[in-house]
Order: structure tokens, then sequence, then C-alpha cells
């Protein structure tokens, strides 16, 4: 009973590393919540940023199944998490972003959200995705791209997650007027500003370090 509890983590008061069983579940569930929050902003034709904001314009532009090419997007970013991150952070995270992939891709067949106003959508979209990407940075992951970026920059120069991604979120944001309408463009915004605030409260080095 005790290696069955140590196993699952239960009851640890001391500071110790995930155990598999933990990442398991941490990475499922950030995974889940994190489709959860692309699914609310893509319900009211909303964007992000990162390789999932530029997923999303291919998508509006040219009708790419989002879940393809979020996956294929993020396969350059492997090389630096693999070279800067190590072998265990670069295989959590393809498992996050494949699973993100797959159940995004599925959302649609196992609920539907017939109307939302674009700012909640935003105000949602954007916390779920905050706490779906904590969940995943806390066990050592993340939804590749900018987030690989963003983690490499905290831990090598200090310079927060949230920020780096947030600098870059704005930049395909803008992009974002070349696809659709400025309304939509500043509610995309608008769930960009919450996520990486988000992130830039709750992800923080001296309050949390990922074992």
């Amino acid at each position: 009973m005790t290696q069955l509890i140590n196993a699952l983590g239960f009851w640890n008061t001391s500071a110790t590393r995930h155990t598999p069983v933990e990442d398991v579940q941490g990475i499922f569930s950030g995974s889940l919540v994190a489709a959860l929050g692309l699914y609310v902003l893509a319900s009211a034709g909303l964007l992000t940023g990162s390789t999932a904001g530029i997923a999303f314009l291919l998508h509006y532009a040219f009708g790419i199944n989002f879940g393809l090419a979020f996956f294929l997007l993020n396969l350059p970013f492997f090389y630096l998490s693999w070279k800067r991150l190590g072998v265990a952070f670069t295989m959590k995270t393809f498992i996050a972003i494949g699973l993100t992939s797959l159940l995004t891709s599925l959302q649609p067949n196992v609920m539907s959200i017939a109307t939302i106003h674009p700012a909640w959508a935003a105000l949602l979209g954007g916390l779920l995705l905050g706490f779906g990407l904590l969940a995943l940075y806390r066990h050592r992951a993340s939804l590749g791209g900018v987030g690989i970026l963003g983690i490499y920059m905290q831990e090598r120069f200090g310079i927060r997650a949230g920020l780096v991604q947030m600098a870059v979120d704005l930049c395909v944001l803008a992009a974002a007027f070349f696809v659709t309408t400025p309304p939509v463009v500043f509610y995309s915004v608008l769930g960009a500003v919450v996520l990486n605030l988000f992130l830039t409260i709750n992800h923080r080095a001296d309050r949390y370090v990922a074992l």
C-alpha cells in the first residue's frame, strides 16, 4: 500500500519529483482543457497566438484541418526542445501536442456551442488555454512552438515565459487582419492577453518548480 501511495504521489509533504502517474494525468488533463479552450475560441471564429494561431489562420484562409496543421507546425520546434530542454521534456511535449490535436479534432463530435459572444469566448477560451498550459508546464511539457521557446528563455535568461509568448502572439494576431475582420482580431487579441497574463502571473519559477 505504501508503494502504491508513493507511486501515485498522494500525501507527499516534501518536494519530490512527479511520479509517472502524476505526469500522465497532468498531461492528459492539460491537453483536454487546452483543446476545450481552442474549441471555444473557434466557436466564435476567434484566433490565438503561437503555432495554434498560425494553424487557425490556415484553417480560416484555406480550410486546412486545424488539428493537423497544429501538429505539423510544431514539428520544427522539437529540435530546440531536444537540444536545449532534454529528451523527457520533448517526449512529453510531443504527446501533449498529439493529444491536443486529436481532442480538438474530436471536439465537434461530442459537444456543440450554438452561440457565444466573442468577448466571452475570448475570456473563457483564454483562461482555459492558460489553465491547460499551466498544467503542462508544471509537468515539464508544453504545447510546442513558442511555448518551448518561452520555457527555454525563462530557464536560460529569466525572462518569463508568458511575456515571451505574448510578444510573439501579438505578431501572429497582427497577421490576422489579412484573413478576417478587425472585430475578430480585437477579440482575439483580448483572448491572447488574458491567456498570457494568466501565465505570467501563475507560471513563476520562484513559486513552483516542476520536478
